[in-house]
């Protein structure tokens, strides 16, 4: 445990940011989630459409800081690589 006032408080602030980060954080691995139900059941029509809401999702967390941009945009060319498989 933290025993001087500033480390205190910054406990506090960090216990707050995690309930922002993930919220965050489940939101892009839902959207990420929805596409990749939709293409395991060969719907390509429905995964393009959810692939822009999560591309949204993903943009949001980089913006926010949850994620590095590396990440976001290896996850973005990783679910168009899947669409782009499905005939």
């Amino acid at each position: 445990m933290p025993t001087t006032k500033s480390a205190i408080k910054a406990m506090r602030g960090s216990a707050r940011k995690r309930k922002v980060n993930l919220v965050t954080i489940s939101k892009y691995k839902e959207a990420i989630k929805a596409v990749r139900k939709a293409l395991t059941g060969k719907k390509k029509d429905e995964a393009v459409k959810l692939l822009s809401g999560a591309y949204s999702q993903l943009d949001k967390a980089v913006k926010k800081h949850v994620i590095k941009k590396g990440k976001s945009m290896r996850l973005k060319s990783r679910l168009a690589k899947a669409i782009a498989k499905i005939q």
